[in-house]
């Protein structure tokens, strides 16, 4: 905790120091992904004042050393993808705050991106407060671009949705949208005003959408331009026109998003940046494994399994094979059999119950307390890890052990924690489970949030 605590500090710390204009000189020192070597960094600043980003989709107004850095933290951390490999990252990072002291619209915008990369690693190691901070303070620097704090925004409600702060997340969302509001559009960038303003409203659609309130977020995701739609923005339209089976109009814009992130390889689109639970990476494992789903309710289960193995594999290749997100989206795979046997009058209950019981793992749900269900049944209603999540795994495991007379009586107990434990208010916990072409709901799950909608 003194670490963590540490750390915050010498953020806020770095962001308020005064520095000297000029050369920025970085010495870092830290092993590489095939060993160590010193990595010496020297740039000139140069001091453009657009906000904006430049119409032909270059990076924004960051000097070239920083995204060097940050891209060099990223492959570091991540190809190795233990706490040394990011612990060296996020100083990597930090020292890059430390070179960047100015106001002028480019440092500021350098010091952005530098804390979207930290608050990312953060969060992908589970200091999510820290991540939340590191995206706070992007709101101070008022000078960088618009998208540079559209995407800082996105990740904090992203993360926010994540812990099941919706209140929360709906004061944010309101907050995104007002930058907008506030921003003056520089002549030549309407495309990135629009794009933002497609990516502000998408995002308070998506807290809508997680209240269970299709017709407010109707209002902030009907009328969005197919060409500004893209990135988050793109696979959250896609999630609300799926609940509300549009599957035509969702299946195209969840291949959108896959074929938009799949292009994504560093820093180089200046309107996808993305933070934490909504970079692009994470738009991908999740827009597959919609797509997934989204074949599952139309029937195509052939094309189902294809589509969530391989959102199983990104997620894997993602986050390592015992994270929660790993669970999730076999969750979603352990639905979609349910739902097939349920249409083809088969039965795939070793399936199913196999995948229940490593996804109740992976999540890491709270365990039954068998000899006084009550309390089990009120402690389902305390803020659990991933709540929607583990409600739909454990539900449908009960499910299957209700089919199986020997196993009824602990199959009962688990479907009354689960439904204790459901909030999503849009449908019932039957309804999610049972699921078929025939019903007026269907269940999506965001793996970005691990939230069922």
């Amino acid at each position: 905790m003194f670490r963590q605590l540490h750390r915050v500090a010498a953020l806020h710390k770095l962001l308020h120091k005064p520095k000297p204009l000029g050369f920025i000189t970085i010495n870092v020192r830290a092993p590489a992904v095939n060993g160590s070597i010193p990595l010496l960094l020297h740039q000139p600043l140069s001091f453009k004042a657009s906000r904006f980003y430049c119409g032909n989709h270059t990076p924004p107004n960051v000097n070239n050393i920083t995204l060097q850095m940050i891209n060099y933290a990223l492959n570091l951390a991540r190809s190795q993808k233990t706490d040394e490999s990011y612990a060296e990252a996020l100083l990597v990072l930090e020292q890059g705050l430390s070179s960047n002291q100015s106001q002028d619209p480019i440092t500021e915008n350098s010091k952005g991106m530098l804390l979207i990369a930290i608050s990312s690693l953060l969060n992908e190691r589970g200091n999510v407060d820290e991540a939340k901070h590191a995206l706070l303070l992007i709101q101070d620097l008022s000078n960088s671009s618009l998208g540079v704090r559209v995407a800082a925004m996105e990740g904090l409600i992203g993360l926010n949705l994540d812990l099941g702060l919706d209140d929360t997340s709906s004061v944010l969302a309101d907050k995104c949208l007002k930058l907008l509001e506030d921003e003056d559009l520089e002549i030549g960038d309407e495309y990135g005003y629009k794009v933002f303003g497609v990516r502000s409203k998408a995002i308070k659609g998506l807290v809508e959408l997680v209240q269970g309130d299709m017709e407010s977020a109707k209002v902030f995701f009907e009328g969005c331009e197919y060409e500004s739609c893209i990135g988050n923005a793109s696979l959250s339209y896609g999630e609300f026109l799926h609940a509300k089976r549009d599957f035509i109009g969702a299946k195209e814009l969840y291949q959108k998003a896959i074929a938009e992130s799949s292009e994504k390889k560093d820093l180089s689109d200046p309107y996808d940046l993305g933070a934490c639970n909504m970079s692009p990476e994470e738009v991908l494992v999740a827009a597959t494994c919609a797509l997934g789903q989204l074949e599952s309710h139309l029937g195509h289960f052939g094309d189902a399994e294809v589509t969530l193995t391989r959102a199983l594999q990104k997620a894997e290749e993602r986050f390592g094979t015992h994270h929660p997100k790993v669970g999730t989206i076999l969750t979603c795979i352990a639905v979609m059999y349910r739902q097939k046997a349920i249409a083809e009058h088969s039965s795939s209950l070793l399936i199913q119950e196999g995948l229940y019981r490593k996804a109740i793992d992976l999540l890491k749900a709270p365990s039954l307390v068998s000899d006084d269900m009550e309390a089990g049944v009120e402690h389902a209603r305390e803020n659990v890890d991933k709540r929607d999540i583990v409600a739909l795994a454990r539900g449908g495991y009960g499910e299957v052990l209700c089919v199986q007379q020997n196993r009824n009586s602990e199959g009962e107990r688990m479907k009354k924690w689960a439904e204790a434990a459901w909030r999503n208010r849009r449908m019932s916990l039957a309804e999610a489970l049972n699921t078929s072409e025939s019903s007026s709901k269907v269940l999506v799950v965001d793996t970005r949030i691990c939230r069922a909608l």
